[in-house]
């Protein structure tokens, strides 16, 4: 279960920091990307990771009985 929640927790973290990103990065460019389209990215990344936490957690739990 702690695989489980840790990839859970990191999946949410990655979520809130493109979520700033997005926010706060519309008017910045930085050399080659801009924060506003990573932010995006990482939201994607985050949410698909924290799903991820969810599902192991689930599945761990019924492997339990």
């Amino acid at each position: 279960m702690a695989a489980a929640r840790r990839t859970l927790v990191t999946g949410l973290l990655t979520l809130a920091l493109g979520l700033v990103l997005w926010l706060f990065g519309s008017d910045e460019q930085v050399l080659v990307f801009t924060p506003s389209k990573l932010g995006v990215v990482l939201m994607v990344v985050g949410g698909l990771e924290a799903g991820y936490g969810l599902y192991r957690g689930r599945r761990d739990d019924a492997a339990r009985g």
